[in-house]
């Protein structure tokens, strides 16, 4: 059922106008019974008349021209050149593999609530607790997104608690130490060239990269080096030295499954809070494809658009008792009104996500990732962990090729075929690590199955090849026997017979791509 309310040429308050120009397309999004849907109550404030409510036709009340947004003009015709470039990105998105681990394409319903007006509401505050009015929908939508969030883990809501109002993971992991601890207290996470993330604490001998660094001491934890896969052990033994209050489970990087009822055992040695940053893994743990952290954790991060298939967003999970401090750390301390254009695309997602179909697409995506690593060590190269668990690959270049992770990564942009160099155990730079990244999600929800990544395995193998061969014809034009990433580059331009090469595999691979659905086109 869709109600569309327009402006009334009866005499109303500003606040009514803004919020009758609103086309409300479904009433059980935000969680009222279609019944109620006549209840003028339930739409209307004050003077009102029902006829509105009902939805009657009415005359637009003719605005000063000078200073009315135009609600008819398209972006084409206000600003024809960002609509360019939206459509070459467009073109980007629909013509190339996108291999990032992080990214994943979402479904239009997503994308409408993304681009409502919600995104024209002010709320600071939580629910029922606003510094501004007007927030009575907004109330009922953040109230029903977090719903959704407890009741997908399986999480009661005596026991567990959610703010769904972080901008995103990194600003939701500020907030969760912001609320419980205090400055220079010490934390643990994985280290970044083991697979760790930059908001858990990294930072080199020379400088302090990520603030987390700045503001809490950090000592990481590492995976062995021969096997990559984290070293309990060892973590265990650094955790009784360094006795951190808080030790993070989770990473950006790594393939395989995490102990927790290990690491629970090792925090509670050491009297730490045991805080999972669940980014990567949310929607395969919605999916029930690979281990839960609730059981063992005292709180859960996570972003919401990469496994999730969600808008670009946040979410911090805590036990009951530590909610009021998370919600406080959120706002007022590091944000004001939260983005609720943003939590009302994640409700829907969070529907999504609970649904069989969903279910099935977390299979795939695992399945797929173990696809496209087969096929890789099928044509002679090396993971590292020797394969995955989740949705990452972490492709080891250097050791079968020489590459850099960054020659690589450029090669295959040049092929219509996105990732991202990456460290890789061993590595001592992060801006020309041994490494790349690949993820199944995107492609996933595009339809493709592990037949499809064996196809992909082979597109990637070639873009290798052909990075090999750009290597060496640009070393015989250096005088150090070094080539940097723009020698690679320019030598790849100016080689013609490379380049006709790498103009062959950009057609097959847009072409090929080109063949599966796009998420999100209505």
């Amino acid at each position: 059922m869709s109600v569309s309310i327009r402006r009334p040429m009866i005499a109303a308050p500003f606040a009514i106008i803004l919020l009758l120009r609103c086309s409300v397309t479904s009433f059980q999004y935000v969680g009222l019974e279609r019944s109620r849907i006549n209840q003028p109550s339930l739409l209307l404030h004050s003077s009102v008349s029902a006829e509105v409510a009902a939805g009657a036709e009415h005359t637009p009340v003719n605005g000063n021209a000078d200073t009315t947004v135009e609600g008819g003009s398209s972006l084409s015709n206000v600003d024809p050149e960002m609509r360019r470039l939206i459509d070459l990105e467009d073109n980007r998105q629909n013509f190339g593999l996108e291999l990032i681990a992080s990214e994943n394409f979402v479904s239009s319903a997503v994308k409408e609530a993304l681009g409502s007006c919600l995104t024209n509401k002010y709320s600071e505050g939580q629910v029922g607790k606003r510094y501004y009015g007007g927030n009575e929908y907004i109330d009922a939508i953040e109230s029903l997104c977090m719903e959704r969030a407890l009741a997908l883990y399986g999480l009661e809501p005596d026991e567990w608690g959610v703010n769904v109002q972080p901008y995103s993971g990194s600003p939701a992991n500020f907030a969760a130490y912001t609320a419980l601890l205090q400055p220079h207290d010490r934390i643990m996470g994985l280290d970044l060239p083991s697979g760790g993330h930059l908001t858990h604490g990294f930072q080199t001998p020379k400088k302090k990269v990520s603030a987390t660094s700045v503001y809490f001491e950090s000592m990481p934890y590492v995976v062995n080096r021969e096997t990559g896969l984290v070293d309990y052990d060892d973590m265990e033994v650094r955790a009784k030295m360094f006795m951190p209050k808080l030790l993070i489970a989770g990473g950006s990087a790594y393939t395989r499954e995490w102990d927790y009822e290990r690491m629970r055992e090792i925090a509670d040695s050491v009297g730490a809070l045991l805080m999972v940053d669940m980014a990567h893994i949310s929607g395969l743990v919605a999916g029930g494809v690979v281990r839960s952290p609730f059981e063992y954790a005292d709180l859960v991060t996570s972003t919401t658009h990469k496994t999730l298939r969600g808008p670009r967003s946040g979410m911090i999970f805590a036990k009951a008792e530590l909610m009021e401090r998370i919600n406080s750390a959120v706002f007022p301390m590091l944000q004001g009104g939260p983005h609720n254009h943003q939590i009302g695309a994640l409700a829907v997602a969070l529907k999504e996500a609970s649904t069989s179909e969903f279910e099935s697409y977390a299979r795939n995506v695992v399945e797929n990732a173990k696809a496209l690593g087969e096929g890789l060590v099928g044509r002679g190269y090396k993971l590292v962990t020797g394969g995955t668990d989740n949705h990452i690959i972490l492709w080891d270049v250097k050791s079968t090729t020489g590459l850099t992770g960054s020659k690589v990564e450029r090669l295959l942009e040049l092929a219509s075929i996105t990732a991202n160099k990456n460290s890789i155990p061993g590595d001592t730079s992060a801006i020309n690590p041994g490494g790349v990244r690949l993820g199944t999600p995107a492609l996933t929800s595009r339809g493709f199955s592990a037949k499809d990544f064996d196809r992909v395995a082979e597109f990637l193998h070639r873009g290798c090849q052909l990075a090999v061969k750009v290597q060496n014809e640009a070393i015989q034009d250096s005088s150090n026997g070094k080539v940097l990433l723009r020698d690679f580059e320019n030598r790849l331009k100016e080689d013609a017979s490379l380049s006709l090469e790498l103009g062959e595999l950009r057609n097959e691979v847009e072409d090929f791509a080109s063949r599966f659905n796009m998420p999100g086109k209505s």
